[in-house]
């Protein structure tokens, strides 16, 4: 394992990742060429509802990826098939129950947000259309983690431009020819999802060995359930306290007006762009630490420690430097309103410090949901949410929205200081379960 073997899967991993959040941030761009900022702010509170729904059950694609690298590494197929199927079956199981309570996640959402009343009513145009691609978007999770799992990485790159390609284009088209405005956007983002479901599917049938001596009933035993669900319990906390999070953030630049809700908005899109891209190296991370362990290497668990921590310094620079350079261009791809473009100069500092803050946390997630340790995840993520909590408390009534970025900042902070003082725990674990014969031969990289 050495650097160009790790970007060759990091970086089609960062553009797959990287498209994402390219849902909302073109449903951002395209409104955000209108006249009205309450387009703008609509948009961005029904996309944090649906951020909220989805990044609860986000741990459906990062486990599957997860359990199909261990399965993987071991050459395991009849594991790797039941990587596939059990958070499948959940996932579509979530998204009609999404869609049956709907009317209840709405309302729920909106009193907790307190927008203005043109701003509610947008999301409320927003939220009841695309809340039917549900089931497609929490399965599209797992096809897309499994695929990367079984490391075909461009074939899950192929099926995420497909989805963000459609989006763009339908986009333009029923909001710039139809005059749909919002829920021309929610309508694309849907058949976007619906689209690239059915590619996925098609991908699955294509790939999927099924062994001889497959049995579905003992793919579902105790053991295998429980690792599963235990796993998934503490990712789901994880998210818990990261939506928490973006939703608090959301809540409270809200109060400070429609202007200030929308300037944040594409800030908090432009920080999503920065957060995949990082995502895309804890993808790296979490295969290769999967393959690792399933093939017992502890040369390959070793240097991909060492990768993922280089590159991600590296990455912070490098994005830091292009905001910081190109500010001006990325903002105007968001919106022309004059008093919002202001208003996005006057906090787009906090950008450029954000990635060096949030680099480890981002990454190293990776390496351990790749070990199936989502403990230390959990615990860390806790802990950076009391510390968003104390800051936003004694900063915001001071300092105002620059308080509010302080919080943020130093919840992206907390999260990868956190995290890293579990590492050399997770160092001692993954040494115990590698082979004997494995340590002996490994070179030491101390």
């Amino acid at each position: 394992m050495n650097h160009r073997m790790y970007l060759s899967l990091a970086i089609p991993l960062t553009i797959s990742t990287m498209s994402t959040p390219l849902l909302g941030a073109v449903d951002t761009a395209v409104v955000g060429k209108l006249s009205d900022p309450a387009y703008i702010g609509g948009v961005a509170v029904g996309t944090i509802i649906f951020n909220t729904m989805y990044w609860l059950f986000g741990f459906l694609r990062v486990s599957t990826s997860a359990f199909a690298a261990q399965a993987e590494g071991a050459r395991d197929e009849t594991q790797s098939l039941m990587a596939l199927i059990r958070p499948f079956m959940i996932a579509a199981i979530i998204g009609l129950l999404f869609i049956v309570i709907q009317k209840p996640i709405l309302n729920v959402s909106l009193a907790a947000i307190t927008p203005e009343s043109d701003v509610a009513a947008f999301a409320s145009d927003y939220f009841s259309i695309r809340i039917w691609g549900a089931p497609f978007a929490l399965m599209n999770y797992v096809i897309l983690g499994w695929l990367i799992g079984k490391s075909r990485i461009k074939t899950s790159l192929f099926i995420q431009v497909f989805m963000n390609l459609i989006n763009i284009v339908l986009c333009l088209l029923f909001v710039n020819r139809f005059s749909w405005s919002v829920s021309g956007v929610a309508t694309a983002s849907l058949i976007s999802e619906i689209a690239a479901f059915f590619v996925g599917l098609f991908v699955i049938r294509k790939v999927v060995s099924i062994p001889e001596t497959f049995s579905l009933r003992a793919g579902f035993d105790y053991t295998s359930l429980k690792k599963m669900m235990v796993v998934n319990r503490d990712l789901f906390i994880r998210t818990i306290c990261l939506i928490t999070v973006f939703n608090l953030f959301t809540a409270k630049g809200a109060t400070f007006g429609t202007e200030t809700l929308a300037a944040n908005a594409v800030l908090i899109q432009i920080h999503y762009l920065m957060a995949y891209c990082f995502d895309g190296f804890a993808n790296a991370s979490s295969l290769l630490i999967g393959k690792a362990i399933g093939s017992r290497d502890v040369h390959l668990y070793k240097k991909t420690l060492a990768l993922s921590a280089q590159w991600g310094l590296y990455a912070s620079l490098i994005l830091a430097v292009l905001y910081w350079l190109f500010s001006d261009k990325i903002i105007l791809l968001f919106t022309n309103i004059p008093g919002v473009i202001e208003l996005t100069h006057v906090y787009g500092l906090w950008i450029v410090i954000f990635p060096f803050t949030a680099f480890i946390g981002l990454i190293f997630y990776g390496v351990f949901t790749g070990a199936t340790e989502a403990v230390p995840v959990r615990n860390s993520m806790l802990l950076a949410l009391l510390a968003f909590l104390f800051v936003q408390f004694l900063a915001v009534p001071q300092h105002g929205n620059h308080g509010l970025w302080l919080a943020f900042i130093i919840f992206s902070l907390g999260r990868s200081l956190f995290l890293a003082l579990y590492i050399p725990r997770l160092n001692r674990k993954i040494m115990i379960l590698m082979d004997e014969e494995s340590l002996v031969k490994t070179p030491s990289y101390n």
